[in-house]
């Protein structure tokens, strides 16, 4: 078990999911009920670890804390957080499975359903975090980003822990409303239009929505909608921002892409406008990769993208 934190203070400490990501894609109509011909790739994920490659490839010194279990498939997730740049400060629980998310996408990329097994995120996670070095090392982070793959006493924990901002990514619809009860504390939150809804119960126009977001507590919010306008609001401002048309690959880890990107701008002194634009570029360059988060978040490829991303609309 590695939990020796370095006395550095790292740019950003992820919390939460680190597994092995399956995707399986539908070679032609998708028929509900019956085998469908298509294929099958394996690589590493997980909403945690997606969004601290995005951030550590736009340049924050990032480390990871995450679960899992005895198994060839630990092996493998260790390696890839390491190939990533990423210190890894993750409990491996031998008697127990690594978790897995397996997603069948249609012909076009599309999400047609998921299978998420994360019990150990819920059981070992919490218990690594009760950890004296864990606990300094959110304590002495720039910044600390947690998913909802937690269950919500440990997301409090991590609140309390932390000294710098705290930013949340809601995962699922199901995970999201683990998030509720520490609504007030979060920089901000990462969501799809779902995830909010989730939230909030509403599934209104933007500027309802955003009303109800705030309601619910959240003093900033970043909500995503597939090909429709990223809407995101900080305080009494908010903005909308339409993504431009890509050749969609892959939709799995676009919104952690997003996600991690968007906070490395924050952290960076960007505005919300600046950082939601560079998280747009982010997911766009994922969903034109079949791997869970692009390799091209960093140099030319990036700045490309980037200058195709229109400015943010002001809605008020």
């Amino acid at each position: 078990m590695n939990t020796t934190a370095s006395p550095h203070t790292y740019g950003l400490v992820v919390i939460g999911g680190a597994h092995p990501d399956r995707r399986g894609r539908i070679a032609g109509a998708t028929i509900p009920g019956v085998s469908n011909p298509g294929s099958m790739r394996e690589d590493l994920g997980g909403a945690a670890f997606n969004s601290a490659r995005a951030a550590r490839m736009r340049g924050l010194v990032t480390a990871l804390v995450s679960a899992r279990g005895g198994d060839l498939a630990a092996a493998a997730v260790e390696a890839a957080i390491g190939d990533a740049g990423i210190t890894d400060l993750s409990a491996n629980f031998l008697d127990r499975s690594t978790p897995g998310y397996t997603a069948i996408l249609d012909a076009e990329g599309g999400l047609v359903i998921a299978l998420a097994d994360m019990a150990l995120y819920e059981t070992g996670l919490p218990r690594h975090l009760r950890r004296s070095a864990i606990r300094a090392t959110i304590a002495s982070a720039g910044a600390v980003l947690v998913d909802a793959n937690l269950p919500t006493d440990a997301i409090g924990a991590i609140m309390d822990a932390a000294t710098g901002p705290v930013f949340g990514n809601a995962v699922s619809p199901v995970k999201a409303v683990r998030l509720a009860p520490h609504a007030a504390p979060f920089a901000c939150v990462f969501m799809n239009r779902a995830e909010a809804q989730a939230l909030t119960g509403e599934a209104a126009g933007d500027a309802e929505l955003i009303a109800a977001l705030r309601r619910a507590g959240f003093r900033s919010a970043v909500v995503t909608a597939g090909k429709e306008p990223v809407l995101a609001f900080a305080g009494g401002n908010a903005l909308r921002l339409r993504p431009p048309h890509v050749a969609v690959v892959d939709v799995t880890g676009a919104g952690d892409a997003l996600c991690g990107a968007a906070i490395a701008a924050l952290t960076c002194g960007l505005s919300l406008a600046q950082a939601v634009r560079h998280g747009v570029t982010a997911a766009c360059l994922t969903l034109q990769s079949p791997q869970a988060v692009a390799e091209t978040l960093a140099g030319q490829a990036f700045e490309a993208q980037l200058a195709d991303v229109p400015a943010a609309e002001i809605i008020e």
